[in-house]
């Protein structure tokens, strides 16, 4: 294997797990708690802005350009997404199903249309560079820098994913998936359905704005054509055809899709000439489109469902209820004086 191959396959898996990051943050709202969100790219652009103003070298033609490690920024960019989508989720939370979707969709848009037209900040149309990267001591050796950012953002995967799983597996977490199954009967039992919901909003907003600061470091420029809707579009066809519901799911589903999406532009690329390469390029979502029919008429709930057992006491009733009654202390002092 030739390292111009490994190196490609470590650039594509990175930006998967840039990806992966997106579907887990939309998961915790749709996945567990039910939040029709379609302002994906909104999130993720509001983060990869923020951490871009904050580490990028001081420049007189925008505001910004501090300088911050790329850490700081990407702190940055989490609490900045995370701050917006709780303001927004505190305006929108209390709608429901497509209400909530035309809300978020309304807050995508305007965002993009934010970062188009704020030329003093955002750069406009002509978008932000020279955005520091990750080891880029190592930019030198391809090979070298493309592990060294896969195994960051692997290392950035894995600890979120962590997390969640915690979170689902605890109280909070299970009040969730009762808001999403059936509210008025949580709201019965005394939880506060719309302070759980905006907090699932936030810390999923948060986590798309991490993955845009992410892709940002990863890529070195962004501009608002990132962030059309198609990227909201992407997210959902990796979220559904992974597993809604899922962290695992939202992971793996992530990777393939990314994987069509990249390999169907490669094989365009080989089969169409120059001239038909930007209209042949509508194929590829089509081709998401069909893979997303596929996946569920074959598994509706994805390639990983969602795991309905999350507590380890209902596994440990399950073990007793397969062992059948036990005999009492009684019944075995009969057993032995006949």
């Amino acid at each position: 294997m030739s390292v111009e191959l490994v190196a490609y396959a470590a650039f594509f898996l990175t930006m998967a797990l840039t990806y992966a990051i997106m579907c887990l943050g939309l998961n915790v709202q749709w996945g567990q708690t039910g939040l029709f969100n379609v302002g994906v790219a909104g999130f993720v652009a509001i983060g990869a802005y923020v951490s871009a103003l904050l580490t990028t070298p001081d420049t007189p033609e925008r505001f910004g350009g501090f300088g911050m490690p790329i850490a700081v920024g990407w702190l940055g960019a989490a609490l900045a997404a995370g701050l917006v989508s709780f303001l927004i989720g505190a305006l929108t939370i209390r709608l429901r199903a497509d209400y909530l979707a035309i809300a978020t969709f309304g807050v995508a848009v305007a965002v993009q249309l934010v970062a188009l037209n704020l030329e003093p900040v955002t750069g406009g149309p002509f978008g932000i560079g020279f955005i520091p990267r990750p080891f880029a001591d190592l930019a030198g050796n391809p090979l070298a820098f493309s592990l060294a950012n896969l195994a960051l953002l692997a290392a950035v995967v894995v600890a979120l994913y962590l997390a969640l799983e915690r979170l689902v597996r605890s109280p909070w977490g299970r009040v969730l998936r009762a808001i999403r199954e059936d509210e008025a009967a949580a709201r019965a039992l005394g939880k506060n359905a719309t302070k759980f919901r905006l907090q699932a909003f936030a810390i999923g907003g948060g986590i798309m704005g991490l993955a845009g600061a992410a892709q940002a470091h990863f890529i070195g420029f962004i501009a608002p054509d990132n962030y059309v809707p198609m990227l909201t579009f992407q997210v959902w066809a990796m979220l559904i055809v992974g597993g809604s519901g899922n962290n695992r799911g939202a992971i793996l589903g992530a990777v393939l899709v990314w994987g069509i999406w990249a390999g169907s532009a490669g094989a365009f690329a080989a089969l169409f000439p120059p001239g038909e390469q930007a209209r042949a390029a509508a194929l590829q979502i089509v081709m998401i489109g069909v893979a997303l029919c596929a996946i569920l008429l074959l598994r509706p709930r994805g390639i990983l469902g969602e795991e309905r057992v999350v507590s380890r006491h209902l596994g440990r009733l399950s073990q007793l209820r397969r062992a059948g009654p036990q005999p009492t202390d009684k019944e075995t002092s009969r057993a032995g004086n006949p």
